[in-house]
């Protein structure tokens, strides 16, 4: 096995701080775990903080608890990190074979299966320290997200719809920050969850189109594959249903403005992405996925502006 480390990986930032800082032996742990590459973690947490406000707003609460803030971010750093190793182990053959994921520390020999297995455990195992130190009931709801964790690397196998296991995986948070502060799970935020997977959809079908010609070549399958020409028209849609949904959601639990402002200030952000997005250039897409951060603080800031407007 070489020890090599081949260099950035492709989808990371030329100047990412792994690259420039991290020791050489912890290099390969830290890409696996996609700290040089930190947007997947930022998707991963703000249905959580999303959740967590959601329910604040939803029982006429005037404060949010920060000390579950925290705890929700080291929490999705460290399952991130645990669902990426996992992906990459599976994905292992594949990314090999494709420019992209080749550098990637288990096919680039930089890190062994068993190894990534360990690292994956150990992460794993933070994961669950940080998760009982809610209730009962999200414990349970945490718990139960781990079935789609394991089953999401092998969906692009058997459907043209793996982003949708993607959405439902990721966005999981929600019901977690929700049972967190009501230690109940209960319809209302089911439809914020909802329209968060419709914007997983759209935004990793914009990911999946940096990789769909090499998907094609070793019989993967994606969104971006089955959509084609039609992807603009296809991501519009989700992206309309997401904020759709992300209204209902707000009348739901009693939103009264500031809101319903911040959710048309994200429509206007997912109309920049679908007009503007090329398919076919590889940077275009890439930015305009990692532009999806902004939609989450987007409708974080909704959320508190609402609580903050509940105390006059």
């Amino acid at each position: 096995m070489t020890t090599t480390n081949p260099g950035p990986i492709a989808d990371a930032a030329s100047d990412n701080w792994v690259d420039a800082w991290a020791p050489t032996f912890a290099k390969p742990y830290l890409q696996l775990a996609r700290l040089d590459r930190p947007i997947g973690t930022w998707l991963l947490l703000f249905p959580c903080w999303w959740g967590q406000a959601y329910a604040h707003l939803a029982q006429g609460e005037t404060w949010i608890n920060i000390w579950y803030f925290v705890l929700f971010a080291i929490g999705a750093l460290v399952m991130r990190g645990a669902g990426c190793t996992w992906n990459d182990i599976v994905d292992r053959d594949y990314d090999g074979r494709v420019a992209r994921t080749a550098a990637r520390p288990i096919p680039s020999g930089q890190i062994s299966v068993t190894q990534a297995l360990v690292f994956a455990i150990a992460l794993s195992l933070i994961g669950f320290l940080v998760l009982i130190q809610f209730n009962l009931v999200t414990i349970f709801v945490g718990i139960a997200s781990l079935a789609l964790v394991a089953a999401y690397p092998y969906a692009k196998r058997f459907t043209y719809w793996p982003q949708v296991v993607l959405g439902l995986t990721f966005n999981w948070g929600v019901l977690v920050g929700w049972t967190a502060i009501t230690g109940e799970i209960a319809w209302t935020p089911l439809i914020l969850y909802v329209g968060a997977v419709f914007w997983t959809i759209a935004y990793d079908t914009i990911y999946a189109h940096q990789d769909s010609e090499d998907d094609a070549l070793l019989g993967l399958k994606s969104t971006a594959l089955n959509f084609g020409d039609k992807t603009r028209m296809c991501i519009g849609a989700f992206f309309a249903a997401a904020a759709i949904c992300w209204l209902i959601a707000g009348f739901a639990a009693g939103a009264q403005g500031p809101y319903f402002l911040m959710v048309l200030a994200a429509g206007a952000h997912f109309a920049w992405q679908t007009v503007t997005l090329d398919p076919h250039n590889t940077e275009n897409c890439l930015v305009r996925f990692r532009a999806n951060r902004w939609v989450g603080w987007i409708i974080l800031i909704g959320l508190c502006l609402e609580i903050l407007l509940l105390q006059f």
